[in-house]
C-alpha cells in the first residue's frame, strides 16, 4: 500500500502542476501551499460556505434580521441544525416576546439559538417571572438585555437578586430588573459592595443606600476613591449626607455626562436669567432636580414665570421645586386660575406664585377654586383647561 502511495505521488504531483498550469499558476512550485491546498480541501470549504448559507438563511426567514445583520450574526454563531433553534423561538414566543422583539434578541444575542430550551433557558425565565416581573416585563427586558439568558442562573442571576433583595424591597428589585437589568450582570464585589460599605463608614443611613440601589444605581458602580472624593464634594455643598437630596445631589454630579449637564444647567440660569452663583448653589442645595432638567424645560418654565406671570428670576432659587414641577399639568393651570381671580380682584395682585403652585391639588382647589366658585363660577373650567381665560 505504501510502495502504492509512493508510485502514485508522482502522478498526482503533475496532475497538480498540469492543473497550475491550466490555471495559469505554472510559476508556484508544487510545494507552495495555496494550489494544493485549495485543490484538496475545497469539498470541506463547500461543506462550511453551504452550513453558513443555511444559518443565514434561517436568521433572515425565521428571526426577521436584514440581509447584512443575519450576515453579521452568522459570523458569531453556526447553526447545525433547524430544530432546535425553532424550539428556542417558540420558548420565547410563549412567554410574550413579539416577532420583533425576537428579531432584538437574535440580532444582539445569537448565540442564544444553540441553548437547550428546557435545561437552560426556561428555568432562568421562570426565575424572573417568579420574582415579580410581568409577562409584557419579562419581554421587554429579554429583549433590551438577551445576554441575561446567557449568564448563569446559579451563580450569577439569583445572587444577584439575593443582594439587591438585601437592601431593598421586592418591588424595587424588580424596579432595577426592569430599568437597569445590566445590575444582573455585575460583579457587585469589584465597585458595588466597597462603596455601600465606604458609604455606610462615612454616615451614610441604609434608607439613603437603598435610595441609590433602587434608583441611581450608576452611582454605586463608579471608582471607589472617586466616589469617596464626590461624597466629600457634595457634602461641601452643604447637603446632609442622611437626607434624600444627598442621593440626587450626588446623581447630578456624577459622571463627566452628569456633570456637564450640571455645568451646562449652571450657566443657562446665570446668563439667561441673572442668577449669580450663590443663587444656583442655594437652589441646588433646595431642589437638586433643577440642575438635572433639559435646557428646554429650564427656559420654558423661567419665561413663563418671568415672562408671562411677572415673576421676578431672582425670586426662584428660593422656591427651586417649582421648576421640576410640570409646565402643562400644574403651573400653566394654576397661574390661570389666579390670573382670573387677580384680574376680577379676588386676590392681591401680589399673591406669592409659590403659594398657589407649591401646595398639594386639594389645598389649592380649596384655596383658589371652591371659595370662589360663587363669584366665577367657570373657574373650575379654565382649571381643567376646557375654558381660556379671556372668556371668563
Amino acid at each position: 500500500m505504501v510502495a502504492a502511495l509512493r508510485l502514485g505521488y508522482p502522478i498526482i504531483c503533475r496532475l497538480i502542476s498540469s492543473r497550475t498550469k491550466s490555471l495559469g499558476l505554472g510559476n508556484l512550485k508544487p510545494s507552495n501551499f495555496s494550489v494544493q491546498s485549495q485543490l484538496l480541501h475545497r469539498p470541506v470549504s463547500s461543506e462550511i460556505s453551504k452550513q453558513a448559507n443555511f444559518t443565514v438563511t434561517y436568521l433572515i426567514n425565521s428571526c426577521g434580521l436584514s440581509p447584512e445583520d443575519a450576515k453579521l450574526a452568522a459570523s458569531k454563531v453556526e447553526l447545525q441544525s433547524q430544530e432546535g433553534a425553532d424550539s428556542v423561538l417558540a420558548l420565547l414566543s410563549s412567554h410574550g416576546l413579539s416577532e420583533t422583539q425576537i428579531s432584538k434578541v437574535v440580532k444582539s444575542h445569537p448565540r442564544v439559538l444553540l441553548a437547550d430550551p428546557e435545561k437552560t433557558l426556561s428555568p432562568k425565565i421562570e426565575f424572573f417571572s417568579s420574582v415579580g416581573l410581568s409577562r409584557v416585563d419579562l419581554a421587554r427586558v429579554l429583549s433590551f438585555n438577551p445576554h441575561l439568558l446567557s449568564r448563569s442562573l446559579e451563580n450569577q442571576i439569583v445572587p444577584s437578586y439575593n443582594f439587591l433583595r438585601n437592601m431593598i424591597s421586592k418591588e424595587n428589585v424588580v424596579a432595577v430588573l426592569k430599568r437597569r437589568s445590566w445590575m444582573f450582570l455585575e460583579n457587585h464585589s469589584r465597585n458595588v459592595m466597597p462603596n455601600i460599605e465606604a458609604l455606610r463608614e462615612l454616615g451614610m443611613p441604609r434608607a439613603c443606600i437603598s435610595l441609590l440601589l433602587a434608583h441611581d444605581t450608576q452611582v454605586l458602580m463608579h471608582n471607589h476613591d472617586e466616589l469617596v472624593q464626590l461624597v466629600n464634594e457634595v457634602r461641601g455643598m452643604g447637603f446632609d449626607l442622611k437626607k434624600s437630596t444627598f442621593v440626587v445631589a450626588l446623581r447630578a454630579l456624577c459622571g463627566k455626562s452628569s456633570r456637564a449637564i450640571w455645568n451646562r444647567n449652571r450657566e443657562i440660569y446665570k446668563r439667561s436669567w441673572g442668577w449669580s452663583d450663590d443663587d444656583v448653589i442655594s437652589a441646588f442645595r433646595k431642589s437638586p432636580q433643577c440642575m438635572i432638567l433639559s435646557e428646554k424645560k429650564i427656559m420654558q418654565t423661567m419665561d413663563f414665570l418671568v415672562n408671562k406671570m411677572g415673576w421676578s428670576a431672582s425670586m426662584i432659587p428660593t422656591y427651586p421645586v417649582i421648576l421640576c414641577f410640570s409646565l402643562e399639568n400644574r403651573i400653566i393651570p394654576r397661574c390661570s386660575v389666579v390670573k382670573v381671580l387677580m384680574k376680577k380682584g379676588l386676590v392681591d395682585e401680589n399673591v406669592s406664585l409659590a403659594y398657589a403652585v407649591l401646595p398639594a391639588e386639594k389645598q389649592f382647589l380649596e384655596r383658589f377654586v371652591t371659595r370662589y366658585l360663587s363669584q366665577v363660577p367657570n373657574l373650575l373650567s379654565v382649571y381643567e383647561g376646557e375654558l381660556d381665560l379671556q372668556d371668563v
